[in-house]
């Protein structure tokens, strides 16, 4: 395995940066997706050190009011503290957890599966029953902001809305509900765990697994070029020169923009292909504040502090005008903020009585002008990152008064940082691309099947440019694996020597 950075990981990775004692994870901590992914859970990795820790509870979202909705591993509880904020709500997340319970598991399954996933889609149909299928194809399509009107008569929608903002789309994006859908249920099945110690540790486990079974991870070595010979990719030169040979396949961890045109020359790819690459989108770009803090974080809403992630904005109305700010290149003035109360999900992560956090939230990839009157221009240089990470801090005052007195360290990320950190995120992209409808299924990263393959044989792509996207799951490269072994039938084997033979 070639690695470009200088430890393995990617966006797993943890850090020191906070100080003595103080565990960051870099870029992503918590992982539902992992929690509930097959693949993961094939790859055994408490066997080699992996070790999942939980917060009390999962997600909160306090409420400008003092109140809070909030999303436990135990369902009565939950539905409980819906109940509390609506009248019907605690009935309303019931349902929502009973078709879980009836489709969950087939979804789960055909999502981590290449598309077309003919099993478990067979299974799901079977379970949803002739009648069902219409209703949850509608339900599928819903934007939150409608799903929430539908069933909510109070804030406690408020949790699913916070789930969707982990992705690029908008309250009123179609298919909201059901991302935001699928991350409440995980959360209500799983929890959203976090490895103990740090993000690293999950990487460390499968760098262990590969080791125990002969694999080699090569640091500092980034790729330069996939090479190509009769259409087959053969294997890969770094940037050193040093080229390694593939035996079988080459399996690339990489953006769909860097690969096509990139890693493997236009000379080497069908025409349509550039074009297709052309009108890729990508997610939006991020900015991220990690904080050593002194204590726990004062929420006015004490019940936060059990939840070991927290999104904070006023209501659906300021998430939408947070989403229109972006999606007209203004740097947003008041933003959706997803925060990770690190140490209440893992004790070890800061010295007792302290807390390590984390904040994050999307700014625009091409940045028109500032929202919030202080002249941001997406130059993302020191001046701004400061200045940014300012404003966060303003969102988390306002749902946590005295929270700034509690800041012993801050450590800012910007775009730039988060590619020099990763490659494929692209600009601060930590997705992979868009997780719009238009770039999902047979349509990711491009237009056909949805399958790992590329245009060049033994050649497969692994990174969250593939179907199912963006998340720590494991599927992307568990296709393209897959996909690879598939190749190596007998029948096929003897058919590629016989095309590569001298005429």
């Amino acid at each position: 395995m070639l690695e470009a950075q200088p430890e393995p990981g990617g966006a797993v990775r943890s850090a020191g940066y906070l100080g003595p004692g103080f565990v960051a994870d870099v870029c992503s901590a918590f992982y539902p997706l992992a929690a509930a992914s097959p693949a993961i859970a094939s790859l055994a990795l408490e066997d080699h050190g992996l070790r999942w820790a939980h917060a009390p509870a999962v997600l909160a979202h306090p409420l400008p009011d003092g109140g809070c909705a909030l999303l436990s591993r135990d369902v009565t509880e939950t539905c409980s503290a819906l109940e509390r904020l609506g009248r019907g709500d605690g009935a309303a997340w019931e349902r929502l957890w009973q078709l879980w319970g009836r489709l969950g598991p087939a979804l789960v399954d055909a999502l981590f599966t290449p598309f077309p996933p003919l099993r478990a889609g067979t299974r799901m149909l079977a379970r949803a029953g002739p009648a069902g299928v219409p209703a949850f194809a509608r339900f599928a399509a819903l934007p939150v902001r409608r799903l929430m009107e539908e069933e909510f008569s109070g804030p406690g929608g408020l949790l699913l809305a916070g789930c969707t903002m982990h992705t690029d789309l908008a309250p009123e994006s179609a298919g909201g509900a059901l991302y935001a859908w699928i991350l409440a249920m995980l959360g209500q099945q799983y929890g959203w765990p976090v490895p103990e110690g740090g993000a690293g540790r999950l990487a460390q486990a499968m760098v262990g697994r590969l080791r125990s079974l002969g694999g080699e991870v090569r640091c500092s070595t980034p790729a330069e070029e996939v090479l190509v010979r009769h259409g087959r990719a053969t294997g890969v030169r770094a940037v050193s020169g040093e080229t390694f040979r593939a035996r079988r396949a080459v399996i690339a961890d990489v953006a769909a923009p860097l690969l096509y045109g990139g890693l493997v020359g236009w000379e080497h790819l069908p025409a349509r292909l550039r074009d297709d690459i052309r009108r890729f989108q990508w997610d939006y770009a991020t900015v991220k504040v990690d904080w050593a803090l002194s204590g726990r974080v004062p929420w006015s809403a004490p019940t936060a502090g059990r939840a070991g992630t927290v999104h904070l904005s006023a209501g659906i109305d300021e998430m939408t005008m947070y989403c229109a700010q972006l999606a007209t290149g203004q740097v947003p003035a008041e933003p959706f903020v997803l925060m990770g109360q690190m140490t209440t999900a893992d004790a070890s992560r800061s010295p007792l009585g302290t807390e390590s956090l984390w904040g994050y939230t999307h700014v625009p990839r091409s940045v028109r002008g500032d929202a919030g009157g202080r002249g941001l221009s997406g130059a993302w240089d020191g001046a701004e990152l400061e200045l940014m990470a300012d404003r966060v801090e303003q969102q988390v005052e306002r749902f946590a008064p005295g929270f700034r007195s509690l800041v012993s360290r801050r450590h800012v990320l910007g775009p730039h940082q988060l590619q020099e950190h990763n490659a494929n995120a692209v600009g601060g992209a930590v997705s992979g691309g868009t997780a719009a409808a238009h770039q999902q299924l047979f349509l990711r990263p491009v237009p056909g099947l949805g399958r790992p393959r590329t245009p060049v044989a033994a050649l497969y792509l692994a990174s969250a440019s593939a179907h199912p996207g963006g998340g720590v799951h494991g599927a992307c490269g568990a296709n393209a694996a897959r996909a690879a072994l598939r190749a190596q039938g007998p029948v096929r084997r003897w058919l590629r020597r016989a095309a590569a033979a001298p005429a």
